[in-house]
């Protein structure tokens, strides 16, 4: 079985690591590759079968699919790739030729084993690069396509708001995808634990990202513009038994990530502090790590502002952090004077695909 396996742009090795993981965890024979075709956030997972011992002894099998579904902090969605393929030229293409190279790719495809003829089925298309037809063309062209195959072994049925199987199409540059979305329509990032929404708020997996990079070996931790709390709640559900701080300026912000933690099980495990972190020193005496989505664009008010508030922030930190910082940022400019200035040493940087920009991490110590 071959899985296509989405995450964000620029953590790709991060959630391969993560996928090889949990692959060994359940004794299957796997092979892992970032990229596949060049495409970045994707990941390819070709598995083999995997099975357990049920309470009776006897030997069952385990789906995959469910269990990176059910495990993964790094992924967005786990699909079963059908068929991938390369369009040379299919951007300059004209509308017609370049669905009409889709359409009969699809159709060549035996998708009837992937759905019966008695299950309802939708497809849910995504695009990114320079074309000239639509995500919708490309829905209505592998829908047809479909249609028309399964038409060949009985009834087929549409349900696009509740269909029983999801078929995944995706057109990135000149590479396309095919495959059964597993995850269904809500992506594994969305949480079920928020029930706040910061404006600015990180992806879950993002900052599970970040976590991976800080490499938080149970010492004192801390997000000092910790928002709606995704960093330190999905800390404190990967089991973590340091101390976790909380720290936001704005209340109702803190309000909300108090809300997310209740929500997440997790409120008695992270310490919540209304504060600024431009102060830092005057909430913690030190800290062994500190990771934090900075402000910038829709968190701060004027762009102007924020030299001056990540050179406040960092001559802060340099006082307290003992060990090591993460953090991300759209300011490459200002973030980089702030830690020079304040003797820190970049010890990795990275692009990570954030909010439709490229933003950058920093690994600083």
């Amino acid at each position: 079985m071959r899985l296509i396996l989405t995450t964000s742009r620029g953590i790709e090795d991060l959630a391969s690591a993560e996928v090889r993981s949990l692959l060994e965890e359940i004794g299957v024979s796997f092979r892992v590759e970032e990229k596949p075709l060049g495409v970045e956030g994707r990941v390819l997972a070709e598995v083999g079968e995997a099975f357990y011992t049920d309470e009776k002894g006897r030997k069952r099998e385990l789906s995959v699919v469910t269990y990176l579904n059910e495990r993964s902090r790094l992924l967005h969605r786990v699909i079963v790739e059908i068929a991938s393929g390369r369009f040379e030229g299919i951007g300059e293409d004209e509308p017609e030729v370049a669905l009409g190279k889709i359409g009969d790719f699809v159709a060549s495809l035996p998708v009837e084993r992937f759905v019966k003829v008695s299950e309802s089925f939708a497809v849910r298309s995504f695009r990114k690069g320079e074309h000239r037809i639509t995500s919708v063309d490309i829905a209505k062209t592998v829908g047809k396509a479909i249609f028309e195959r399964l038409e060949r072994f009985g009834k087929p049925k549409v349900n696009l708001d509740h269909p029983a199987v999801i078929f995944r199409a995706e057109l990135i540059g000149e590479v396309f995808f095919l495959g059964i979305d597993t995850t269904g329509d809500s992506s594994l990032h969305k949480r079920p634990w928020r029930v706040y929404d910061h404006p600015a708020h990180l992806k879950a997996s993002i900052a599970n990202a970040l976590i991976e990079l800080a490499k938080p070996d149970g010492g004192s931790f801390i997000d000092p513009f910790c928002g709606s709390g995704t960093i330190p709640i999905e800390l404190a559900l990967r089991g973590y038994e340091g101390r976790i701080t909380c720290l936001e300026k704005y209340r109702k912000h803190l309000r909300g990530a108090k809300m997310n933690a209740l929500s997440a099980g997790v409120y008695n495990k992270i310490e919540f502090v209304l504060g600024d972190a431009t102060k830092l020193s005057e909430y913690v005496e030190s800290v062994d790590f500190a990771v934090s989505n900075l402000p910038y664009g829709l968190k701060i008010g004027r762009k102007s502002m924020i030299p001056g508030l990540y050179s406040e922030f960092f001559s802060e930190l340099a006082r307290v952090l003992e060990k090591r910082g993460v953090f991300i940022t759209t300011e490459k400019r200002a973030i980089e004077k702030a830690m020079e200035e304040n003797g820190f040493e970049i010890r990795h940087h990275r692009l990570i695909g954030h909010g439709g920009l490229m933003v950058h991490t920093y690994v600083i110590e």
